[in-house]
């Protein structure tokens, strides 16, 4: 009897292998179907279970606090920089420049009118500000009055043929333009003294907008002298700002020059008093040679 079986499924398999490859592959394939159907299961099982999510709802929640973090860091950043800013710009609410900006030139204007504001309330520090240089001209009637010829009578010439407009009078010239009170000097910086020679920087306000920044410079032979010398710091560096304002212009043209020397000036030889050495100075006509020349 079993010999009867063996030889029927020996028969079976020779006689039809295209039924044995279909029955062997609908057998692998419901097998690999039950194993992959198996992980799916303990998949669905192991995401349904609460304490699964947990890590992922942790991971979220830290991921979110930190834009909070670097928006924070990033506000404090620019707090610090509007605060320098404000500073570099005289003080002036950063609001108010970034609005102005946003409208367009326009609006400039306004800015200059909150600028003479804080002028009138003394808020500009004017040991470092620029504030008003070159924003608006001076009226008509005080430009006339700075660009005044000098009187000949009022210009001085050197020993060494320099011909200068002395200092008092350039004060004056600014006191009967501006108003006593209308114009003064600021100094910019600290003074300097060197073993023959004070410098110091200054600024010329007039009528609350900074007009000219000059260096200013004097010698000087002891250290006794030091205090004048430090006013003839400050002398020299207001007839260097003048400059800027067009006072005494004619002091620099050659031509001027050239024809004051001619028509007031001579030079003339004369000898030293105590070294006894002769050179050639310059004076007025209408002066005599003074000590130490003969």
């Amino acid at each position: 009897m079993m010999y009867h079986l063996t030889h029927r499924s020996i028969f079976l398999k020779r006689s039809f292998p295209l039924a044995t490859r279909l029955i062997t592959t609908t057998t692998s394939t419901s097998s690999s179907t039950s194993t992959a159907t198996a992980p799916a299961t303990a998949t669905a099982t192991i995401s349904s279970n609460s304490t699964v999510r947990k890590p992922t709802t942790t991971y979220r929640s830290s991921s979110a606090s930190q834009p909070s973090s670097t928006t924070a860091t990033k506000t404090a950043t620019k707090a610090v920089f509007s605060k320098t800013l404000n500073q570099s710009l005289g003080n002036i609410p950063l609001e108010s420049t970034t609005t102005t900006a946003t409208k367009g030139l326009p609006d400039l204007p306004e800015i200059i009118t909150k600028e003479e504001s804080n002028t009138t309330n003394n808020d500009v520090d004017w040991t470092k500000s620029w504030h008003g240089i070159g924003s608006k001209p001076f009226n008509a009637t005080i430009q006339t009055e700075l660009m005044k010829e000098l009187d000949p009578k009022d210009i001085e010439i050197k020993p060494d043929g320099l011909i200068y407009l002395p200092e008092i009078k350039y004060r004056r010239i600014l006191t009967k333009v501006f108003g006593a009170g209308g114009w003064g000097l600021v100094p910019r910086s600290e003074t300097i003294v060197t073993s023959s020679l004070v410098t110091r920087e200054y600024a010329l306000i007039c009528h609350g907008q900074l007009v000219s920044v000059a260096r200013g410079e004097q010698d000087y032979f002891n250290e006794g002298g030091i205090p004048t010398a430090t006013e003839g710091c400050k002398s020299n560096a207001l007839m260097r700002c003048c400059k800027d304002l067009g006072i005494g212009s004619e002091l620099w043209d050659p031509v001027f020059i050239k024809k004051f020397k001619t028509t007031f000036c001579m030079d003339k030889f004369v000898e030293h008093v105590v070294t006894k050495k002769k050179k050639k100075i310059w004076l007025r006509k209408d002066r005599q040679v003074e000590y130490p020349f003969k």
